[in-house]
């Protein structure tokens, strides 16, 4: 497996260039020895000032800050009091963008993934289920809020470059879970994956 990193200029663009063009590439959490990754197959824009469903639409806060930083840090929140998001953050400092990762096709660490979500080693649950939503990655990768202010251009965790994935083969739809936007088709997906929730 290559662990080459993707630019940190890539993230620098806007929320609305990043959020299709992840699809297909790859996230890895390194846990020491163990590697954990999967292609994006799922992502969700969000802009700023510009979007009202956006965590950065009345501003900064303590809450937020992250999203606030440059293009290429890792943005993490919770949601239900319980489940971690994550977030990658676009553009440039202060432009308050962001794109959540909503779907992963798992590659590499499987057992580690499903004793993360199931807590057995050795059951084998319907794999399509272990990744397949914002919160099942983030249990499935271990990833907290630990992460939050990360940058993808260090080792912790960060993104490969891999196969291209046709235009054909990406569909856009409303985002999921919000009451705000509806109107925007800013959620991106690989057409068939089992993986996007």
């Amino acid at each position: 497996m290559t662990l080459e990193h993707l630019p940190i200029s890539f993230f620098k663009n806007d929320a609305l260039t990043v959020a299709p063009a992840l699809l297909g590439k790859r996230l890895v959490v390194s846990k020491g020895e163990v590697i954990l990754s999967g292609m994006i197959v799922e992502t969700e824009a969000y802009r700023g000032s510009d979007d009202a469903s956006s965590h950065a639409y009345n501003g900064k806060t303590q809450r937020n800050s992250n999203m606030f930083e440059e293009g290429g840090t890792v943005y993490i929140y919770m949601i239900y009091g319980s489940y971690f998001c994550l977030n990658f953050v676009t553009g440039n400092k202060n432009d308050g963008q962001a794109v959540l990762i909503r779907g992963v096709e798992p590659l590499d660490g499987l057992d580690v993934m499903r004793f993360n979500r199931f807590g057995v080693f050795g059951k084998k649950p319907i794999d399509k289920n272990l990744t397949n939503g914002p919160g099942k990655i983030c249990k499935a990768f271990g990833i907290d809020k630990s992460y939050n202010g990360e940058s993808l251009s260090g080792t912790k965790i960060f993104i490969t470059n891999e196969k291209k994935i046709s235009k054909q083969s990406i569909l856009s739809s409303s985002r999921r879970g919000i009451t705000k936007g509806k109107e925007h088709l800013w959620r991106y997906y690989i057409h068939e994956n089992k993986f996007v929730s």
